[in-house]
């Protein structure tokens, strides 16, 4: 039973969340919002809840195909035919990393799509509503940030993490499945692969692939895309940064740009840590507390991470996530293009092309692989050098605060009623246990996960908040902690 405590959390976000949808749609309504004032209404409701559609599918996708990754696809053949289909390709070769590389520009894209169609304009009114209000909801973008946070992202977490199986069966995963992918190959993020090989170059660690070296060919088009990724991140970054000094973005009015730049440093900077910081939390996970690091901030961040039965790891992952959205639509606003009536385009380029200046499409590519996928291989290869940074202590305590308020535990209500709609049950249901598949030698191969240095992959451990008397075992007979991990991987 719900504790009374839980339960008036529940409904305070509900009542908040149920606020911010109706004050978004009535912006829109009224076109006081980016794309309902330059385009129509109903371009903007159909832009809104189609990214937002999308972004629960691009979030439950990850959770499930993760998930799935060590389980013996046989056992969901027949029951699951479309996530047969899905996980085949997924986890052939180096598939999963080229998939989740790509995904994590499709949440930038669709972020910056909803913030353009249900974002505020600079001094929006409706209904009346008092200043204050309308500075908490509108201009800091608190409606827009519970919105997004809670029915595009935690809501689809939830059901993806327990019901991976029901939740990929179907044609609309597998189409996003092969967009992430698409935007792989084409080359628009291979620069990062070019940080990847200078982390795993400077920490000495060797790149693991489960595929065969590149033939002649192959090397000469993969070097290719990766110039061409670099070209376009370099030329997405003049162009930002020209509209930032030049007082052409969508920034607040009155923001002197000087201040602008740091803002945008500032929160490059900040979601590249909490992105950082998940990977290295979920790596040092599974080492002994002697092997965490032997600074004052390492211990202390463990300490707190760890303590107890271990909640705080995912509650650091709630707080992550709302942070994270925040930051987000702040970009999008710093980076967005906005060209004053009667200036010119920038640079002199079409319309056309203005025009995709205007989504903030070239601020979702930098702040995907600089603010993003460039400190998660940092943090895949330097886990210990992240404990030992105060910042870390900091945001770790703060997204425990934002987690603690239960300000986002509507989302949960949204994931029972999501589903039930849906018809949704757990994976059990269909392939047992970890330890009813490995009794019946269909165990669980945690080798399709490729982890450590140069991978981007997000798994939790729990082992070592273990009691110490199973720790002890766990040293002694390598076969427990293989047993355990088999068991941990059933349960993401």
């Amino acid at each position: 039973m719900t504790d009374p405590c839980t339960a008036f959390k529940g409904f305070y976000s509900i009542c908040l969340l149920i606020f911010s949808i109706v004050s978004i749609m009535g912006l829109i309504a009224y076109e006081q919002t980016n794309l309902s004032s330059a385009a129509s209404p109903v371009v903007a409701y159909l832009a809104i809840w189609g990214g937002m559609l999308w972004l629960t599918m691009v979030e439950g996708s990850q959770g499930s195909l993760v998930g799935l990754a060590p389980v013996n696809r046989e056992l969901y053949k027949d029951s699951h035919p479309i996530t047969y289909k899905c996980t085949a390709v997924a986890n052939k070769g180096d598939n999963l990393d080229r998939y989740l590389m790509g995904r994590q520009f499709m949440v930038c894209m669709i972020v910056f799509l909803i913030n353009i169609s249900g974002g505020p304009i600079g001094g929006a009114e409706l209904w009346g509503y008092p200043d204050g209000l309308k500075t908490v909801f509108f201009t800091v973008g608190l409606s827009m940030i519970f919105f997004t946070c809670m029915v595009g992202q935690l809501n689809s977490q939830v059901n993806a993490s327990l019901c991976m199986l029901d939740y990929i069966n179907n044609y609309f995963a597998i189409f996003t499945f092969w967009t992430a992918m698409a935007i792989e190959f084409s080359g628009l993020l291979h620069s990062s692969y070019l940080v990847q090989m200078m982390v795993c170059a400077l920490s000495g660690q060797e790149m693991i692939s489960k595929e065969e070296p590149r033939s002649a060919g192959a090397n000469v088009f993969f070097w290719a895309r990766c110039l061409m990724s670099l070209a376009v991140l370099g030329y997405c970054c003049t162009v930002t940064l020209v509209c930032i000094f030049t007082d052409r973005t969508t920034m607040w009015e009155g923001v002197p740009p000087i201040i602008t730049f740091v803002i945008f440093i500032l929160l490059l900077c900040t979601v590249g840590m909490l992105e950082g910081m998940q990977i290295a939390f979920f790596a040092v996970a599974k080492l002994q507390a002697s092997e965490r690091g032997d600074s004052k901030f390492a211990k202390m961040t463990c300490d707190l991470l760890f303590k107890g039965a271990g909640n705080n790891l995912p509650g650091f992952m709630i707080g992550r996530q709302l942070s994270v959205v925040s930051c987000m639509f702040f970009v999008a606003r710093v980076t967005s293009v906005s060209i004053p009536e009667g200036e010119p385009n920038l640079f002199g380029v079409s319309d056309g092309v203005q025009g995709l200046f205007n989504t903030g499409l070239l601020g979702a590519l930098m702040l995907t692989i600089i603010g993003s996928i460039t400190w998660q291989l940092v943090a895949s290869a330097y886990p210990i050098a992240f404990l030992n940074n105060p910042i870390t202590y900091v945001f770790l305590r703060i997204t425990l605060f934002f987690e603690a308020t239960g300000i986002c535990s509507g989302a949960w209500v949204l994931a029972a009623i999501h589903k039930k709609l849906a018809g949704f049950q757990r994976d059990e249901v269909y392939i047992g246990t970890a330890e009813e598949r490995a009794q019946k030698a269909m165990g669980d191969d945690s080798a399709h996960l490729a982890r450590g240095a140069g991978h981007i992959v997000k798994l939790p451990g729990f082992v070592d908040n273990a009691p110490k008397s199973l720790k002890k075992l766990l040293e002694n007979d390598p076969t427990v902690a293989k047993y355990i991990d088999e068991a941990v991987a059933d349960k993401l």
